[in-house]
């Protein structure tokens, strides 16, 4: 059976992503996202799935720092609506919760109720990994937010669920490859994701972004972030459209003007969400 590897233990929300869209491969957890990483690369696994961004907490930092430079392949993407329960140790009375492990995430998603109990917040490698560690040292007193189907892996309760600030509270995942597996030109709803430096001059990036919009091409997320000093800004973008496709292949040549490079790291069919997310 081919894998498919996550950041996280066995009941992480990533576990939940893989098995909701490749439910036939093996999830394999793995200790970190670089981690997950060389997994593709050495083909121990087939695809891993990465959390990228969520609605509530904002951008998963690691992954935009691995990515440039990664020679792995973007070939899909998935919106997971992530429901967090909170979890303590058998018998545990809610009152009697001092403290709340979890991933850093899971802890600014879940904010008012932490306030509302007045736990401290200690963060975590994962949400997962934090309900393991809690079934095995059996501090009284803790609690760690999770999933349910963590808790029915290491045996804890499930004392609240849904606790998550935000009815909305979604997760967007790509789905990595060391391998590329490009969309055919003429499918619909197609996503492009690069990653692009602008030459150091005035107004550059100004200047390379007009193609996007002179061209009607839809670009529905840009970050930047600085990989290698505050010198060296580099830019995530994600764009609706086909490389080959004659407004976005206009746009990326109006970009490429004004690049010291440019890289595509995916073209890939849009998730079925994301059309829903857009108009809500």
């Amino acid at each position: 059976m081919s894998k498919i590897a996550f950041q996280g233990e066995l009941g992480a929300n990533s576990h939940i992503a893989c098995v909701e869209c490749y439910p036939d491969m093996e999830a394999m957890p793995c200790a970190s996202f670089d981690d997950a990483f060389a997994a593709l690369r050495d083909g121990t696994a087939a695809l891993a799935m990465m959390p990228v961004e969520n609605t509530v907490a904002g951008r998963v930092a690691d992954i935009h720092r691995l990515l440039p430079g990664s020679k792995l392949y973007i070939v899909g993407e998935h919106f997971m609506r992530v429901n967090h329960c909170l979890l303590a140790l058998p018998d545990t009375d809610e009152a009697a919760l001092t403290h709340v492990h979890s991933h850093e995430m899971a802890l600014g998603q879940c904010r008012d109720l932490i306030a509302e109990l007045g736990l401290t917040p200690q963060v975590a490698a994962d949400t997962a990994g934090s309900a393991r560690d809690l079934a095995a040292a059996k501090t009284p007193g803790h609690a760690a937010i999770a999933s349910k189907l963590a808790a029915e892996i290491y045996g804890l309760n499930v004392l609240r669920e849904n606790i998550e600030d935000s009815a909305s509270n979604t997760t967007r995942f790509l789905i990595m490859s060391a391998s590329p597996d490009d969309a055919e030109p003429d499918e619909e709803n197609v996503m492009t994701s690069f990653i692009f430096r602008v030459r150091n001059v005035p107004a550059a990036l100004y200047k390379a972004l007009g193609g996007f919009a002179t061209n009607k091409v839809n670009m529905t997320k840009l970050e930047s972030y600085q990989p290698n000093g505050f010198l060296a800004t580099q830019f995530y973008a994600d764009i609706e459209g086909h490389p080959e496709s004659e407004p976005v292949r206009q746009a990326l040549e109006e970009l490429s003007f004004y690049c010291s490079e440019m890289d595509i790291l995916g073209v890939y069919k849009a998730a079925p969400e994301r059309a829903a997310l857009q108009d809500s």
